[in-house]
């Protein structure tokens, strides 16, 4: 069921209960759980926060704590699935999900008592009405046996009995049709994946709603609408109304602390909308070293041919950036370089056919010294997150976790310095896979598989690095084929998850054009190809685009 007032549904519901919060694996919903914690601890919430990777975790997580919570909030998770199938709960369980994965399962939208979803409904839904996909039980079949036809005649009798079956068998029809169109129905609106508003802005509205959100929340619903634009889970029309709403919020802040004296403090946290380079994390970097390793330029000059590097030459020098400059820290370029830097850029990537060179985004001040834009934080938290150097994925979620509090800015400089090795390497696998023709026509998709020897593989084993390395690839193909019909073609991804079960984890891309809806029909897609081929496929990711199959050569 969609909460319409989620002030009254659902804060003030667990205001005064025991909450277990799941979390999944993604910035986002690390953003939205941050705004959670911080309502929480204001308004003395007993809460327990779990990290969930996939459905599996869900699963024994919830088996594990589910004797001593009532109320459970899942935050992007559990949407897109019949939740009380999986997870078979008590009937007194509550289940408030605050999930982006698009299609919502039509059993949560109309389960009244135990499933509460924290959705926006302003977004594009479409669910099907109750009637298309749910029928009462009825008792279609009556047994003449029951009746008392002592007293009837003979050829009463055959007349009703012929009446009866008639009257069945035209109940049977209706019945077949009915289920036909159903069935029809739900493949039409289960097909594609897509993402909706992200969980983060939700949270926010809520914390708004109800006069207790800060500069930090606000911040934290900028980096979780970053994460969906820098992963391409939303359009970019999407992302451009949501950065507008967002921007209303920063005017409104920006005017309440202006007198304050606060305003220009060390501890303060001043946000501030701009109209920034495509570059990742050069502010953190050099010019060069970002203009190689952000997949829009590095796709749009080729970079990994000759031909590439010498047309990125000759950018610098119609920008006019000596190499000296451009090659060392960002932040000891001279400063009248700076000064009108990304006007010069804009005008240069015109001429080259970079026509979006610059994006609307915002950026926040830490004190006076510490500057960064929406996407490093991304960046480097995503980095933190997937990072094989922290151990288990608990360490991992809580190095991430912790990163976004402006108390823990040595663990986003961190994340920033994993950050680069992970762009560097997938600009390295990119041009290794190019160079080699590793990316081939499988008919009505593309296909690439990394073998195990894949220089910098581990940064790849987990799924969000694993898609935007996909994404990028493909990117970067579409520049740099002739062919016209595979610019237009899906991507499927492989990458070895385990040499010793054989087993390797399988993304789907969808094609790259300037007016894609983002929507991926692969979750689908993989499901029916495990079912025609009989492999071993475990969907345990809550992206379904996204899934280890046991047999390595599956197309």
């Amino acid at each position: 069921m969609f909460v319409s007032d989620f002030r009254k549904e659902f804060y003030e519901v667990v205001q005064s209960q025991r909450v277990l919060l799941f979390v999944a694996s993604d910035v986002d919903a690390l953003c939205a759980c941050k705004i959670l914690q911080a309502l929480f601890q204001c308004d003395h919430v007993q809460y327990t926060l779990v990290p969930v990777s996939g459905w599996q975790e869900l699963e024994t997580a919830f088996l594990e704590h589910k004797e001593q919570f009532r109320y459970f909030v899942l935050i992007n998770c559990g949407a897109n699935v019949d939740l009380l199938d999986i997870l078979q709960p008590d009937e007194e369980a509550v289940f408030f999900v605050c999930d982006t994965h698009r299609p919502v399962n039509v059993v949560n939208v109309y389960n009244d008592t135990q499933i509460k979803l924290l959705i926006k409904q302003d977004d594009d839904l479409e669910v099907p009405a109750y009637e298309d996909i749910f029928r009462d039980e009825e008792e279609d079949e009556e047994h003449s046996g029951n009746e008392s036809d002592e007293g009837s005649e003979p050829s009463e009798k055959r007349t009703r009995l012929e009446e009866e079956i008639a009257e069945r068998t035209l109940k049977r029809r209706q019945r077949r049709e009915w289920e036909a169109r159903r069935r029809d129905i739900l493949f039409d609106y289960e097909q594609y994946e897509y993402h909706g508003t992200s969980a983060a802005m939700v949270m926010f509205d809520l914390a708004w709603l109800m006069s207790k959100d800060l500069s930090d929340m606000l911040w934290w619903a900028i980096v979780g609408l970053t994460d969906q634009w820098v992963q391409d889970k939303i359009t970019q029309v999407k992302y451009v109304t949501d950065v507008g709403v967002l921007q209303r919020h920063v005017s409104r802040h920006g005017h309440r602390h202006e007198d304050e004296e606060h305003a220009l403090s060390v501890d303060c946290a001043r946000i501030s909308f701009e109209y920034d380079l495509r570059l990742a994390l050069y502010q953190h970097w050099s010019l060069h070293d970002s203009l190689c390793n952000t997949c829009y330029t590095a796709a749009r000059f080729k970079l990994w041919s000759l031909h590439g590097q010498k047309r990125l030459q000759e950018f610098l020098a119609d920008v006019g950036l000596p190499l000296k400059q451009v090659k060392q820290k960002f932040q000891s370029m001279d400063v009248s370089l700076k000064e009108n830097l990304r006007e010069m850029i804009e005008e240069s990537a015109n001429k080259f056919g970079m026509k979006d060179m610059r994006v609307q985004t915002f950026s926040v001040h830490f004190g006076f010294k510490h500057k960064f834009l929406a996407s490093d934080v991304v960046f480097a938290t995503m980095s933190l997150m997937e990072s094989p150097e922290d151990g288990s994925g608990t360490d991992s979620f809580t190095q991430a976790l912790d990163s976004l509090s402006r108390g823990n800015l040595d663990k986003l400089y961190r994340g920033l310095e994993l950050a680069k090795q992970q762009l560097r390497a997938t600009q390295q696998i990119i041009a290794s896979c190019l160079c080699t023709n590793l990316v081939v026509s499988q008919g009505p998709f593309l296909y690439c598989s990394l073998t195990e020897g894949t220089p910098d593989m581990v940064l790849f084993s987990k799924p969000a690095s694993l898609s935007l390395l996909s994404r990028h690839l493909l990117k970067s193909f579409v520049c740099s084929t002739k062919n016209r019909r595979c610019k237009l073609l899906p991507l499927v991804m492989a990458a070895p998850l385990s040499v010793e079960q054989g087993t390797v984890t399988m993304v789907g891309i969808p094609p790259e054009t300037d007016s894609s809806d983002r929507k991926n029909f692969f979750g689908r897609a993989f499901e029916k190809a495990a079912e025609g081929t009989n492999s071993r496929a475990l969907h345990n990711h809550f992206d379904l685009s996204a899934g280890p199959s046991q047999d390595p050569s599956l197309p």
